[in-house]
C-alpha cells in the first residue's frame, strides 16, 4: 500500500513528466490496473432508481476489481452522515475517497481534512464549492436546463404555461439547471410562464407543490423534472389522478421533458406519457468515478482538455472537471443501444 509520502512523491514525479511532456489527458492505455491502496465509497442516496443505478454499476466495478473497495456507505442525503462515514474510511485506512456530496457547500471542511491527509477525492455528479478534487464526474447541468428550456420552448411554441421542478438549490446541479433554464426561457422564450417549484429532490414535494399550481390555473402546458427518478411516478400519478394525462399527439397533452434517464423514463416516453429526458449517464459515473481513483492511487495527473472517451475535462477552482456527454432522449432516439438505461439488466 502506498504510504502518505510515497503517494505525494509520484505525483510530483507525474507532474514533472507532465510539464517536460504535455497532453490532453493520460490516455487510459495499461494504466487500467494494478493501483495499490484502498478506496472508500460513499452513496449519496438509494431512495431513486438513477442512484440504485448508479450503485449497481458500481458494485460491478469493485467486483471486476478495478480498485479494492472498503464496504460501500450511504449518507442518505445527510452531510452529517457522510462527514462521519468519511471519518470511517480514514480510520480504516483509505487511500482515496469517492463520493457525491448533495450539499456542495458544507462538504469543504470534510475535503480540507482529506486534503491534509494527502487522500485523494473524486466527486460524482456534483461540484464542491470549495475544498480541493483530484477530479469532478460530472456531466454539464447547465446543458441540462438548457436543453429543456430548448425543447419545452420549441414544442410549445414559445407560448404558454410550465411548471418547473427545482433541485436541492443547496446543491450546484439544482443550482445549475435552475439558473440555466431561467436564463434561457428569459432570454428565447420571455412570452412563457415559468412556475419555479423548489423541492430539494423530493418527489411528495414536487406532487404537493403540482398540485397547489393546478389548483390555481386552468391549464398547465408543460413540466421541467430536474430528476426524473425522483419526480417520475409522483407526477404521472397526479396527472392521470386529475385527468390531465393525456397521451403525446392529444388534444391537452402536457409536454414533459427530465432529466435522468432511467428506464422508467424511457418506457414513459415510448407509452408518450413524458417527451423528453437528458440521460445522466449513471454507467459513465461508476465507470470513471473508479478509474479516477485508481489513477489518483497510482500518481496519475490530468490537464483540461479533450479525453479519449467522448468527454472533455476543464479547470475548475478546486480541481479538474471531466464532463462527461448526456444526449437528450425522444420518441427519435429512444431504442438507441447506446443509451445506459437501454442496457441495464433489471434485478429480478
Amino acid at each position: 500500500m502506498l504510504t502518505r509520502s510515497l503517494r505525494t512523491t509520484a505525483v510530483a514525479a507525474c507532474t514533472t513528466l507532465l510539464a517536460l511532456a504535455p497532453l490532453t489527458a493520460c490516455n487510459r492505455g495499461n494504466d487500467a490496473a494494478g493501483a495499490d491502496g484502498q478506496v472508500g465509497i460513499d452513496m449519496p442516496r438509494t431512495d431513486t432508481d438513477f442512484w440504485n443505478s448508479y450503485h449497481q454499476y458500481l458494485n460491478k466495478g469493485v467486483s471486476d476489481g478495478v480498485v479494492d473497495a472498503l464496504p460501500i456507505t450511504n449518507s442518505q442525503n445527510d452531510i452529517g452522515k457522510l462527514v462521519a462515514n468519511v471519518q470511517a474510511f480514514t480510520d480504516q485506512g483509505a487511500d482515496a475517497v469517492i463520493m457525491a456530496p448533495q450539499d456542495t457547500g458544507a462538504v469543504a471542511s470534510t475535503l480540507e481534512r482529506l486534503a491534509e491527509e494527502d487522500i485523494p477525492v473524486v466527486s460524482v455528479d456534483t461540484r464542491p464549492d470549495k475544498g480541493d478534487v483530484y477530479m469532478v464526474v460530472r456531466a454539464d447541468n447547465e446543458a441540462y436546463g438548457i436543453k429543456a428550456c430548448e425543447y419545452l420552448g420549441e414544442q410549445l411554441k414559445g407560448k404558454g404555461k410550465v411548471v418547473e421542478f427545482q433541485g436541492d438549490l443547496a446543491s450546484i446541479n439544482g443550482r445549475d439547471r435552475s439558473v440555466a433554464f431561467k436564463n434561457c426561457m428569459d432570454e428565447k422564450y420571455p412570452d412563457m410562464q415559468v412556475f419555479e417549484l423548489p423541492t430539494e429532490w423530493k418527489g411528495d414535494v414536487a406532487s404537493a407543490k403540482l398540485q397547489s399550481v393546478l389548483a390555481k390555473e386552468k391549464s398547465i402546458d408543460g413540466i421541467y423534472m430536474q430528476a426524473g427518478g425522483a419526480f417520475l411516478q409522483p407526477t404521472l400519478a397526479l396527472l392521470e389522478q386529475k385527468g390531465k394525462l393525456k397521451p403525446a399527439g392529444e388534444d391537452g397533452h402536457i409536454t414533459i421533458v427530465s432529466n435522468d434517464g432511467i428506464p422508467e423514463e424511457l418506457d414513459a416516453i415510448r407509452s408518450g406519457k413524458i417527451d423528453a429526458t437528458v440521460s445522466q449517464p449513471a454507467d459513465l459515473y461508476a465507470e470513471y468515478a473508479l478509474f479516477y481513483a485508481q489513477q489518483a492511487l497510482k500518481g496519475k495527473e490530468f490537464k483540461p482538455g479533450k479525453t479519449d472517451h467522448g468527454s472533455e475535462i476543464v479547470k475548475i477552482p478546486n480541481g479538474l472537471e471531466d464532463q462527461l456527454p448526456a444526449p437528450l432522449v425522444t420518441k427519435e432516439n429512444v431504442d438507441d443501444p447506446e443509451l445506459w438505461a437501454n442496457q441495464l439488466e433489471k434485478q429480478g
